[in-house]
């Protein structure tokens, strides 16, 4: 049943991974195998472009504040015939001197743990191309948008000292304006209009601001209004620097607690998507790679490695043979009331070029390679329900033992990559519902991409032995193993932002913070986290959201 989805991109930090995310699927799309594996034209529309060349554009509505889109215009570039798309688009590129498309500038608005200047969000071994660093996120952003795609809120700046969207209040107010509204929907209904069959829609969401209660209006208008479809909710946060006031800290707190409780409601599934280590009051350290350094500072690096794993994650309804909707790909996860999965990525998945993935997996007996990516203290014994695991980049392969005698393992008895993927996942994950993907299609990691790879890594993001000089193309592609999971870890991320809202040091600041809300709406929300907190409880398990707020 392919069909294709429309994706809402709300924020600042979201536009960053947006933009990450785009250029990754361009990139796929001109490197794609024969046949394909992913179908282009779920989340990509074609129309004819300057000079008349097909031009592939994200079926994209992105919401930015006034001064955050750089060169971007916000009233796009005409508007579209009826049939084809011979008119002009906005093409947002800056050629490099090697010819290429260059990234300008780093940093990001404040509150974020990047700081303008700092830092270099270029490559970060010797001999790779030193980039400049990056402001917004236009300044990487490398495909072309329609004119429909881009709406400016100029009630409120991208930075400053003032007038920024800075409470969940401030956000949902602004959806209550008729006139915001009228312009959300109507380029909303341009790309529904033109969809063969509309899956359903993808929400990128910031869930540390405003944008929170931006997106809690605009998920309940889709729920209104599509109710049948799918809405698949990513709530992104950039690295938090440890430091800041005691306000700006409880904002971001009410806004991500706020922001989990109303998506949740109206979305088939709603993911937390960050490398910071916690959502709470006081950050902790941020998700470290084995073989990426990157800069946690620069939300240019930080974005680039949540796009990559966001395209791994959402292949299962992007594949040219799936049979399932973006609905029952959700419903596979969220029995149980369990609305909020969590996300888990291996960049790169680490294996020796050649290798087969019996012997890959074989090695990973002990501890899954991968690192979470949804903001808790991961903890011993967490029991996995169930889980959405896509493996791509690795060899294909026939699996099978061609020698005499047993097989070396049960995984080397498999027929095919997806056998023994399946395989493995049962045994490391017992009594977990398992569904898993395996795509010969690597992820691409040129330019604009961020060039932050281990010298332990060759062009296709396999181990070496010993670490090589790169010239600056550096790692053109990676591995990648990624798994969305309703874990029972999710308990302690609930329940301990209730906990600390509930904590009297947020008592204190909860008046000033509450704009636009009433009282009754806090408590509300904050008893629907309880409630999601409750639906992943174990006999096991039960004290591991005290640990979680004492950590906090």
């Amino acid at each position: 049943m392919p069909g294709e989805a429309v994706t809402l991109q709300l924020g600042h930090y979201s536009g960053c991974v947006g933009a990450h995310w785009w250029g990754l699927q361009a990139a796929a799309l001109r490197s794609a195998p024969e046949p394909a594996e992913l179908r282009a034209a779920a989340l990509l529309r074609f129309g004819r472009g300057p000079g008349g060349t097909e031009s592939p554009t994200p079926r994209l509505v992105a919401l930015e504040l006034k001064g955050g889109v750089g060169s971007l215009t916000a009233d796009g570039a005409g508007t579209e015939p009826p049939v084809s798309w011979d008119g002009a688009v906005a093409d947002y590129r800056e050629r490099g001197p090697g010819g290429g498309c260059a990234p300008r500038d780093t940093g990001s608005r404040r509150g974020d743990a990047a700081q303008d200047g700092k830092g270099d969000p270029g490559a970060a071994r010797p001999g790779s191309q030193v980039t400049p660093s990056i402001r917004l996120w236009s300044d990487f952003l490398n495909v072309p948008l329609h004119p429909k795609s881009l709406y400016v809120i100029k009630q409120y700046l991208h930075d400053g000292d003032c007038g920024c969207l800075e409470a969940f209040g401030q956000g949902e107010s602004l959806l209550q304006d008729p006139a915001c509204v009228e312009e959300l929907e109507d380029r909303l209904h341009f790309y529904v209009e033109e969809c063969d069959y509309l899956q359903g829609f993808q929400v990128l969401c910031d869930l540390h601001n405003g944008f929170s209660g931006v997106g809690a209006k605009v998920t309940e208008l889709l729920h209104d209004e599509y109710s049948r479809k799918g809405i698949l909710t990513w709530g992104l946060t950039p690295v938090l620097s440890p430091g800041g006031d005691p306000q700006t800290s409880f904002y971001r707190l009410m806004n991500t607690a706020l922001g989990i409780a109303h998506l949740c409601r109206h979305s088939s599934f709603f993911c937390p998507l960050s490398l910071s280590g916690s959502l709470g009051i006081k950050p902790q350290p941020p998700v470290t790679f084995p073989y990426i350094k990157y800069e946690a500072s620069l939300n240019y690096h930080s974005s680039a490695i949540l796009a990559a794993a966001l395209d791994t994650l959402t292949v299962p309804y992007r594949l040219c043979t799936s049979q399932g909707s973006m609905m029952h790909f959700a419903d596979s996860l969220t029995f149980s009331g369990r609305k909020v999965v969590a996300a888990w990525a291996a960049l790169p998945f680490p294996a020796l070029a050649g290798s087969l993935l019996p012997d890959i997996l074989s090695a990973q007996q002990q501890e899954m390679p991968w690192k979470l990516l949804s903001c808790w203290r991961e903890q011993k014994g967490s029991c996995c329900f169930a889980q959405s695991v896509v493996l791509r980049g690795i060899c294909q392969e026939k699996t099978s033992s061609s020698c005499l005698g047993q097989p070396k393992s049960p995984l080397h008895s498999c027929e095919s990559s997806e056998e023994v993927l399946q395989q493995f996942l049962h045994t490391q994950f017992p009594g977990a519902f398992s569904t898993s993907h395996v795509l010969q299609q690597p992820c691409d990691t040129r330019a604009p991409f961020p060039q932050f790879f281990s010298p332990l890594l060759s062009r296709r993001g396999f181990l070496l032995d010993k670490a090589q000089a790169f010239s600056s193309a550096g790692v053109e592609s990676i591995p990648v193993l990624a798994a969305l999971q309703s874990c029972s870890g999710l308990q302690s991320l609930l329940s301990g932002l209730c906990q600390q809202l509930q904590a009297p040091p947020a008592q204190h600041w909860s008046r000033s913070c509450m704009v636009g809300m009433e009282e009754d709406e806090f408590q509300e929300a904050l008893e629907e986290l309880r409630t999601l907190a409750q639906c992943y409880e174990t006999d096991f398990g039960a004290g591991g959201s005290e640990d979680e707020a004492d950590s906090d």
